[in-house]
């Protein structure tokens, strides 16, 4: 899976557009190939983008848990440590 693709599920606050159009994008590079479409496959590309935003979209809003929702700066915060842990 590409790293940059990040978990959006159960946070609050709920994940934003932006952040499920990001996510889309970034699966649509990693099963193309392609980082920029050329003009002719970019209303495939497009598309795409907006198909998985879609289906990512509903997915997320038809899931549920018990947990608590976690918080995005502590998250984020144990990322950067398992980074600092993993590359020094």
């Amino acid at each position: 899976m590409c790293r940059n693709i990040k978990t959006l599920f159960n946070f609050e606050p709920p994940a934003t557009e932006h952040e499920i159009h990001a996510s889309a994008i970034q699966f649509v590079r990693k099963l193309s190939g392609f980082n920029k479409p050329s003009q002719a496959n970019e209303p495939a590309f497009d598309r795409a983008v907006a198909e998985v935003a879609e289906a990512a979209r509903k997915l997320l809003t038809s899931l549920h848990t018990h947990a608590p929702a976690r918080d995005r700066e502590v998250e984020a915060e144990k990322a950067k440590e398992r980074s600092r842990l993993r590359f020094g």
